[in-house]
């Protein structure tokens, strides 16, 4: 009977299986190996070894830009995108009138935000005659070139991503509500203020939850690539061509999966480096149930 059940339950797990052995496994592995030869679609991998990863940190100013511009993009939306749905789960976390009506229509933004649809809304609001340049004309400020100015158009693309900061909210909601309302209590029985409360005591008990915030949104930001296709195509002077952009158009405009997929790897790397110095560094900061640090 209990081999019958085995055998059951393999036979459930097996769709998830073969689709993350031929899905995921299989060409995870395949792009490490593309990753050193010379790969066009129309032949047969050619083994070149090291020269992929030698013409990128060498020769390769497009990739020396894109990898600046990623790291600027990532550094600038994970802080700013955190510290606004934490601000926003605040105020939510409030027995407000209409706050499930509330808390519903600041999660819509992040259900939409990553469609083609809404980044091509975003490049007609931030457009030369679009809605912010209506708006701010009509209270008699020039208007802005949000496209046109490589500074603006990497802001213009990071507020987007700001703006999907609908699931990061929820989840520190969720944390907000979970913490101890005992010590909200016993602080207020020693006059605490609402900073103090917040930095002493709801702060340091959500560390798990921005921990696991911080890691999500930082692989979702190294791996952001429909705004800036849609809105910018990585322009203007490759002002917002981050390392997606650039693998897309190495590995389906120039037929060079050999190198798309060493720039792949390259963007792993770094991805994995940043999640590993995370988890080092949350042993300082991250506070787990049970925790007998100070």
């Amino acid at each position: 009977m209990g081999g019958e059940n085995r055998y059951l339950g393999l036979a459930y797990l097996s769709p998830y299986i073969v689709g993350l052995l031929v899905f995921t496994a299989f060409p995870f592995a395949y792009s490490f190996y593309l990753s050193f030869t010379d790969y066009s679609l129309m032949s047969s991998p050619e083994w070149v070894g090291l020269d992929n990863y030698t013409k990128l940190f060498t020769r390769d100013r497009t990739f020396d830009k894109s990898l600046k511009v990623t790291l600027i993009y990532v550094f600038s939306t994970v802080p700013l995108k955190l510290v606004f749905a934490l601000f926003i789960a605040v105020i939510l976390n409030y027995k407000l009138k209409a706050i499930n009506f509330f808390r519903t229509a600041y999660y819509v933004p992040s259900i939409l935000g990553g469609s083609i649809a809404i980044a091509v809304l975003w490049r007609y609001v931030f457009a030369d005659t679009g809605l912010v340049n209506m708006v701010l004309g009509a209270v008699g400020i020039e208007g802005i070139n949000w496209f046109g100015d490589p500074t603006n158009a990497l802001f213009t693309i990071t507020l987007l991503r700001c703006w999907q900061f609908g699931s990061a909210m929820v989840i520190f909601l969720a944390a907000l509500q979970g913490v101890d309302k005992s010590l909200y209590e016993a602080a207020a029985v020693d006059d605490a203020n609402q900073w103090q409360v917040f930095r002493h005591i709801t702060l340091p008990l959500i560390t798990p939850v921005i921990f696991f915030n911080l890691i999500m949104q930082s692989v979702q930001a190294f791996q952001e690539f429909n705004g800036p296709y849609i809105i910018t195509n990585g322009g203007p002077l490759k002002s917002t061509y981050l390392l997606p952009l650039y693998i897309y158009d190495k590995a389906f405009r120039n037929f060079e999966m050999g190198y798309a997929s060493a720039i792949a790897w390259i963007l792993f790397t770094m991805i994995m480096v940043l999640t590993v110095v995370a988890f080092w560094s949350s042993k300082k900061w991250v506070y787990y149930a049970g925790d007998k640090r100070s």
